[in-house]
C-alpha cells in the first residue's frame, strides 16, 4: 500500500508592523524560516520570538504588499548558506548569494550558527601573526588566534587599516565582513582599498545599511562560519568585521521587535548575550586559528560607551585610533600608548620586549611634557627620557607612520625599531653581545627578527 506524504500545513499572517509580521496557526521555534506568500510573490522571514498566542518573525526584505491573512508555509529548519573553498575570491551577501556577477557558489549549504569550541580543545597562542603594519607587528604584536578590537570614531581610517592588514597578513586566508556599510563604499573598498591581490585569497560578505537588521546580523555570523570552516581545515585565517557597533545596532532592532526591554542606552539584554557568543567562536581551534579584528565605532569618541566597554572585556587586546593623529596627517592613526595586545609578551622574545618597552617609555615621556613644550615652558634637562624622546621625535613619528599601500615585513619593522630604541637608551642594550638576535631569546615556535647592536646602528 502506497503511503501518502503528509499534507503541508499552512499558517497565516495576523499582523504587520514595520519589518515584523505576526503569524498564527503554526508550531514554530525561534530561528525557523518561513515563506510568506503574498500578492507580490514569496517573502522569506525568520522567527525571532514565540508568545502565548502568536509567533513573531522578521521579513528578510521589504514588508510592502504583505497583507493580513496571507498564507505562511514553514521551511524545514533555519536558513542555510553555501560554505566552502568555492567562496575564495568571491563577494557574497548575507545569505551567501553572489554579488560580484559570478556564477552561483558551488559549495554545500550549512547552518551558520555554531557553538564556540570548548576551552580545553583550543590550541595555545604561541606564534605571532604578521599584519604588514609595522606599528602593530612591533608595539602591539598579534598572536595567531588572537582577537582584537579597533576602537575609533567615524572617519579615522578603520576600513583602510583593515584592508591593509588583509593584504599584508601572513595568514593563509582572510574573511571580511562589511556590516551595515554604506552602499557607495562597498565597491570602493573592494576595488581600491582591498585590491585584486587581497581579494584573491579572501571572502567578502556584505550587508549594506539599507538592508533589514536580520541580514546585517547574519552577515557577521556567516563570515564567522566561513572562517570556522577554513580554520577547521587547518588554515590560519584572518577575520575582520566592520563594524561590531552596527552589528549590535542590528541586534537592538531585533530585540526590541521581539519585545525585549531596553536597558543601557536602549540596548536590550540580547545584545550583551550576542557579543560573547559570537566573539568566542573566533580564536585558536583544534586544527587551525582565526585571528580576528573587530572595529568598534565609539559614539563621540566615548570609549566607555556600552558596546565598546563590553567588547573590550571580551577581546584579547585593543587598538585605539585617535582623531587628533588623523588631523595631523598620521596613518595609521593608532595611539601606541592607549593600545594593548594582551598576548604580545607570549609571542615575542625578551629582546623584542626590551625594544618595545624602551620605545613606549620614550613615547610616554614625550607625551607627559607635550603641553609644556608647545607653550615654551619646558626646560631641557628636567627629564632625561623626555629629552631623548624629543630629540628623536622625527624618527619615532617616521616609524609610526606608514602608507596605506606600503606593506612592511616584521623583520624589517623590528630592525628599524631596534635602531631607534638603541639611540633612545643605549645603556639598556649595553649588555647585548654583538650579533645577538632576538630569535635566540624568542619562543622556539615563533622565530623573530634580529635586533641590531649599538655598533651596527653606528655603522
Amino acid at each position: 500500500m502506497t503511503r501518502l506524504a503528509p499534507a503541508v500545513r499552512y499558517g497565516s499572517v495576523s499582523r504587520v508592523v514595520g519589518t515584523e509580521v505576526e503569524l498564527k496557526g503554526l508550531r514554530l521555534a525561534v530561528g525557523d524560516a518561513v515563506d510568506v506568500h503574498t500578492r507580490a510573490g514569496v517573502r522569506v522571514a525568520e522567527v525571532i520570538a514565540v508568545t502565548g498566542d502568536a509567533t513573531r518573525a522578521l521579513i528578510l526584505g521589504d514588508t510592502a504588499g504583505i497583507a493580513r491573512g496571507d498564507r505562511v508555509r514553514p521551511r524545514s529548519g533555519p536558513l542555510t548558506s553555501p560554505i566552502g573553498d568555492a567562496l575564495l575570491g568571491r563577494i557574497v551577501d548575507a545569505l551567501g548569494r553572489p554579488l560580484d556577477g559570478g556564477p552561483p557558489i558551488d559549495a554545500p549549504s550549512q547552518r551558520v550558527d555554531a557553538p564556540a569550541p570548548a576551552a580545553l580543545e583550543r590550541q595555545r597562542v604561541r606564534e605571532p601573526l604578521a599584519t604588514g603594519v609595522k606599528l602593530i607587528d612591533t608595539l602591539c604584536t598579534v598572536g595567531r588566534g588572537q582577537r582584537l578590537g579597533l576602537f575609533a570614531g567615524s572617519g579615522v581610517g578603520k576600513s583602510t587599516l583593515l584592508a591593509m592588514m588583509v593584504r599584508g597578513t601572513s595568514a593563509d586566508r582572510a574573511v571580511v565582513a562589511l556590516v551595515g556599510e554604506r552602499g557607495r563604499e562597498v565597491r570602493e573598498f573592494v576595488e581600491d582599498v582591498l585590491g585584486a591581490e587581497g581579494l584573491a585569497r579572501s571572502v567578502v560578505v556584505v550587508s549594506t545599511s539599507d538592508e533589514p537588521a536580520l541580514l546585517r546580523l547574519r552577515a557577521a555570523v556567516l563570515a564567522t562560519r566561513i572562517a570556522e570552516e577554513f580554520a577547521d581545515g587547518g588554515h590560519d585565517v584572518l577575520l575582520t568585521v566592520d563594524s561590531l557597533t552596527r552589528l549590535a545596532t542590528a541586534q537592538r532592532e531585533i530585540g526590541l521587535a521581539a519585545g525585549e526591554p531596553p536597558t543601557s542606552r536602549g540596548y536590550p539584554p540580547s545584545v550583551f548575550a550576542l557579543l560573547p557568543r559570537l566573539l568566542e567562536r573566533s580564536g585558536p581551534r583544534a586544527n587551525g586559528t582565526i585571528t580576528a579584528f573587530y572595529t568598534v565605532l565609539v559614539d563621540g569618541d566615548d570609549h566607555d560607551e556600552p558596546i565598546a566597554d563590553s567588547a573590550r572585556s571580551i577581546l584579547d587586546g585593543h587598538l585605539v585610533l585617535d582623531r587628533a593623529l588623523t588631523s595631523a596627517g598620521r596613518f595609521p592613526a593608532i595611539d601606541p600608548l592607549r593600545s594593548l595586545s594582551r598576548l604580545a609578551t607570549t609571542v615575542t622574545g625578551p629582546e623584542q620586549q626590551l625594544v618595545a618597552t624602551v620605545v613606549r617609555r620614550a613615547l610616554a615621556a614625550a607625551d607627559r611634557v607635550r603641553d609644556l613644550v608647545e607653550v615654551g615652558a619646558y626646560v631641557s634637562g628636567t627629564d632625561a627620557t623626555a629629552d631623548r624622546a624629543l630629540a628623536h621625535e622625527a624618527d619615532l613619528i617616521g616609524f609610526l607612520t606608514q602608507g596605506a599601500d606600503e606593506i612592511i615585513a616584521p623583520d624589517d619593522a623590528w630592525n628599524a625599531l631596534a635602531g631607534i630604541a638603541i639611540a633612545l637608551d643605549p645603556d639598556a642594550f649595553a649588555g647585548l653581545e654583538a650579533g645577538a638576535t632576538s630569535a635566540e631569546a624568542a619562543p622556539s615556535a615563533a622565530p623573530a627578527a634580529p635586533v641590531a647592536t649599538g655598533a651596527e646602528v653606528a655603522a
